[in-house]
């Protein structure tokens, strides 16, 4: 399928896994894509680079979007190279480290908060002027956007509970012109797990899942391209669970 030929398509967070498989997907689908990263440059070189080699023209920027300098800088060199975006898939984000309530302090809390709800906002406030009528915009929250969280959590799956808060009322600002849906994964195998959930539980929960697997970032990406396509000319405002079952919301 070509869904996207002729379209611009910005990955925020792009350097690895899920933003990675998203850029990829978009590109084997036809569109240009501006890829994101703040410390995964390699990843995000690389995907640009296989990007290429698709017939496709990729743009990698490095930008920290909890900074709203930073956000409007990229989206601008974004629109200077390909014109009118069509459409916005902010992946980036991050738990930074697991703290209990008693033990986080207020800077962590905001560093937590921006990482996941401010680059938001910066991002699409930065993208909205520029992007063209029909187009998406498809945000990430989490499962732990639904359930809480695992231990530590509470900061990170605040922040995730808020951009499926933020999802539906940008759809309420912005439509018909623009969609807006939020994707909320649960067990994905990716170094966010790697780095922040012990191997013991995500087996667990990989058996819990109806589907007796970890998803990937390749599941993920198809349903982002789904939910950006025309596809879903009449989805907006609407929060996805992809969690191979553990979860009914």
């Amino acid at each position: 399928m070509q869904r996207f030929t002729n379209k611009t398509v910005v990955v925020a967070g792009a350097g690895r896994d899920i933003g990675r498989a998203c850029a990829i997907r978009f590109a084997q689908e036809g569109a240009n894509v501006v890829l994101t990263y703040n410390g995964a440059e390699e990843g995000a070189a690389s995907a640009a680079a296989e990007i290429e080699k698709l017939g496709r023209s990729a743009l990698a920027i490095k930008a920290d979007l909890t900074k709203r300098a930073d956000a409007e800088a990229a989206i601008a060199t974004a629109s200077d190279r390909f014109g009118a975006i069509h459409s916005l898939v902010h992946v980036a984000g991050g738990m930074v480290a697991r703290k209990t309530i008693a033990e986080m302090d207020e800077a962590f809390w905001h560093q937590v908060l921006d990482v996941n709800l401010t680059s938001l906002f910066v991002t699409a406030k930065a993208v909205l002027p520029r992007m063209a009528k029909g187009g998406a915009i498809v945000t990430f929250s989490s499962q732990a956007g639904r359930d809480g969280g695992g231990p530590g959590a509470i900061a990170y799956a605040t922040s995730k509970g808020a951009v499926m808060t933020f999802t539906r009322g940008l759809a309420k600002e912005v439509g018909p012109n623009i969609r807006v849906n939020a994707v909320c994964p649960g067990m994905i195998a990716t170094t966010f797990h790697d780095t922040f959930t012990k191997p013991e539980v995500r087996e667990r929960v990989a058996g819990a899942a109806l589907m007796k697997r970890e998803g990937s970032s390749e599941d993920v990406a198809a349903l982002v391209a789904f939910l950006v396509s025309d596809d879903a000319a009449y989805i907006t405002g609407a929060c996805y669970d992809i969690n191979g079952g553990v979860l009914f919301s």
